[in-house]
């Protein structure tokens, strides 16, 4: 069985704009990660992610890129304590 891991991730860069939340929850779809993206008011970008360790690292190697028109400069990732997400989801 593979273990379960969530972290919370904050990207910076232009990534406002650029249908970054759009691509994140398809990459988490893609990659069987539930959780929300949302934009902020400084201009990033946070995740909360879950997920088994693979796939949510895949999907942290997918945030560090983002989508064509993203320019990621930043990305912090820490871990969280595990959350019951049903979903991933774009939230406001």
């Amino acid at each position: 069985m593979q273990e379960n891991r969530c972290v919370s991730i904050t990207i910076k860069g232009r990534v406002q704009g650029v249908g970054f939340r759009y691509h994140t929850q398809n990459a988490a779809q893609k990659f069987g990660i539930k959780g929300f993206v949302k934009n902020m008011q400084d201009g990033s970008v946070y995740i909360e992610a879950c997920g088994d360790k693979r796939n949510l690292d895949l999907f942290i190697d997918w945030c560090r890129k983002g989508p064509v028109l993203a320019r990621v400069k930043d990305i912090f990732v820490n871990e969280t304590p595990p959350q019951n997400f049903n979903a991933f989801n774009v939230t406001y």
